[in-house]
């Protein structure tokens, strides 16, 4: 019987947030120490085939991370995109949207964060947000969330006739656990800068944000969703890097063949000698 992969333990096939264990441990290592070694290995392997991607020059992968404050988007930046060149590497990270922004489509900042063709992206929120968000403000009617459903499933498609592959992966946190995360920041003065009051207002509203991730991973899944258990940092960060893994293993990326006489160039070298 085939091995059981990560992509296929955490696809969300059917979405029901509920039942999603935030601590669980669903396929993989058991604990801290088993999933430090095993990324030490994935980061070796993750690093090769990186190299082929950007010496094909032709396709791209990007890694799409949503989830509840704390749950860890920027940690996975550090410790997974950490561990390939970061010369192939484009990271974009989406906030509230500027004055600038607003006055155009909403995807259109996505669209400028794109990665190039070779290298391997990762957004830290992303085109979700301007559903998300605007959903449980009520910034917005439920037919243009309806809109922006169908809007971002045809995006989604056209970066995949495109060459971009897409890792969506959804930080799943418990909300004890997030208010342990936001009390850290308080009670760390190396970490105050990272807290804001309004993750409080953000926080009151869990069941509404629960609700809005229900529906957008529900209507959005012509790209899967991988649900990452996320209460755990070095779970969660094993976890998204094996999804990337395999993704690229799956992608196969190839070395290109030399545009020149290998021979050729190395009689050339060796009787080019500049000091003779």
């Amino acid at each position: 019987m085939a091995k059981k992969s990560v992509r296929d333990a955490l696809r969300l096939d059917e979405v029901d947030l509920s039942t999603l264990d935030p601590a669980g441990r669903p396929i993989g290592p058991r604990n801290k120490k088993e999933a430090a070694e095993d990324l030490v290995a994935t980061g070796a392997e993750l690093e090769d085939l990186q190299e082929a991607l950007y010496a094909e020059d032709g396709r791209a992968v990007l890694l799409v991370l949503q989830g509840m404050d704390t749950s860890g988007k920027g940690g996975v930046v550090r410790h997974v995109m950490g561990l390939v060149n970061p010369q192939g590497v484009r990271i974009a990270s989406f906030k509230k949207p500027t004055a600038a922004e607003l006055r155009h489509h909403y995807l259109w900042r996505i669209r400028r964060a794109l990665p190039d063709k070779g290298h391997i992206g990762a957004f830290d929120r992303s085109h979700y947000e301007d559903v998300l968000v605007p959903k449980v403000e009520r910034l917005i009617t439920a037919a243009e969330v309806r809109g922006r459903y169908k809007e971002i499933n045809a995006f989604e498609q056209e970066l995949a006739d495109s060459g971009i592959t897409l890792v969506k992966c959804f930080l799943h946190i418990s909300p004890e656990v997030q208010k342990e995360r936001l009390l850290a920041r308080l009670d760390d003065p190396k970490k105050n800068w990272k807290y804001n009051p309004a993750d409080i207002d953000v926080r009151s509203k869990w069941s509404k944000y629960q609700d809005a991730y229900t529906q957008a991973l529900k209507n959005c899944r012509d790209t899967p969703w991988y649900a990452v258990p996320s209460d755990r940092k070095w779970y969660r960060n094993w976890a998204v890097s094996r999804l990337l893994l395999e993704t690229l293993r799956e992608m196969d990326p190839k070395f290109p063949p030399p545009a020149y006489d290998l021979e050729a160039e190395k009689a050339r070298l060796v009787n080019n000698d500049p000091l003779r």
